[in-house]
């Protein structure tokens, strides 16, 4: 799976995270200052705290969860790039090439 995701509000987004993280009664306060910390430099650690991977696929029929984890940067997002095209037939042929390797 793979996300793109607009920031709009920095300042809103690092409130939020900085709340989960206050909320967090199990986090150690020397953790809890590296966080608050990292959260107000940098918008992705701040997204580090608010997304779970579990809570985005919820509940699906016929799946189970065995590992979640996630990273996220910082890109210059231009959706004219080719770079950019979800709908690009390239990332197929290349589970194509996989499986046919595999039959092989």
């Amino acid at each position: 799976m793979e996300l793109t995701l607009e920031i709009t509000d920095t300042g809103e987004l690092t409130a939020a995270a900085l709340d989960r993280i206050d909320a967090d009664e199990f986090m150690p306060d020397d953790e809890r200052t590296h966080a608050r910390a990292a959260v107000r430099e940098d918008e992705a650690e701040a997204l580090a705290y608010l997304v779970e991977p579990a809570d985005l696929l919820g509940d699906l029929p016929g799946t189970d969860l065995v590992q979640a984890s996630w990273t996220s940067e910082q890109v210059e997002y231009d959706p004219e790039a080719g770079e950019w095209d979800l709908d690009d037939d390239n990332d197929d042929d290349e589970y194509e090439s996989a499986d046919e390797e595999e039959r092989v």
